[in-house]
């Protein structure tokens, strides 16, 4: 079942996708093929796991429908785990046990590792949500700490001189506390990255709107709304936003401010 279209049954045509996937390179996961997954704490929630190690990320990410009475009372992340939730429509309470933060369209919340992360519906309708989770890479003398906010408060930056590519960071680029970011990218349509990058750093992506065309590894494919992408260390990556009014918008992840090792 396609819940995230709600296909049941037969469909009158091929069965076909435009799912790629290539462990530890790079994956893009269509909103047409994602399923329902059962993980331990969510009750009344539609959950799918997006990335995780077995796709050979350092990270994991999910997509969640909180339905009526939607919640997680056994806790999310803790053990040296560090958490991230994005709303993208309703609104979530979101608490560590002790103090509780409502968040509605746009809103966002990191809870550094050792802290649980609680979560509840706070309206009948549904409520969407993107989370992210990681093991937490400690620095000597930093420490990261918790962030709650909202992107409709913050004030974009134009990408790399660009100013039909605006860029949101959610969380302190430069504080060393933090061994990851995440972003918000929107290009309007017609605009693009300017050059191909190629790097370190692996990208977990959640397309919030438009279209868009999207390299891979130095081959194309057509993204949209939805639509799920994992880029891993070293993937060649850009792309270009297409359609005509709706300008193609991402949030993604970063790994940032540690050593790769030697």
């Amino acid at each position: 079942m396609g819940y995230k279209n709600n296909q049941t049954g037969y469909r009158s045509g091929l069965l076909e996708s435009r799912a790629v996937v290539e462990p530890g390179r790079f994956a893009l996961l269509p909103h047409d093929g994602l399923v329902r997954n059962v993980i331990p704490g969510f009750e009344n929630v539609n959950i799918t796991i997006l990335a995780s190690p077995r796709l050979g990320a350092s990270f994991s990410d999910f997509i969640c429908e909180f339905l009526e009475g939607g919640k997680n009372e056994l806790g999310f992340g803790g053990g040296g785990i560090e958490t991230f939730v994005y709303v993208l429509s309703g609104k979530l309470e979101v608490s560590d046990g002790y103090e509780t933060f409502v968040l509605e369209n746009g809103g966002y919340a990191f809870f550094p590792a050792g802290e649980l992360m609680y979560f509840k519906n706070a309206q009948s309708g549904m409520t969407e949500a993107f989370l992210y989770q990681r093991r937490y890479e400690a620095l000597e003398g930093h420490k990261a700490h918790r962030v709650v906010g909202n992107i409709n408060d913050l004030r974009p930056k134009a990408y790399e001189g660009m100013s039909d590519v605006l860029l949101w960071d959610l969380l302190p680029a430069d504080d060393l506390g933090f061994d990851m970011n995440m972003h918000i990218l929107s290009f309007e349509p017609g605009a693009s990255h300017g050059y191909v990058e190629t790097h370190y750093q692996e990208h977990g992506a959640y397309v919030l709107s438009g279209q868009g065309m999207y390299n891979l590894n130095n081959q194309w494919y057509p993204v949209e709304k939805g639509d799920y992408l994992f880029m891993g260390a070293y993937c060649p990556q850009c792309a270009y936003a297409v359609g005509r009014k709706e300008p193609f918008v991402y949030i993604y992840s970063k790994d940032a401010n540690r050593h790769p090792g030697v």
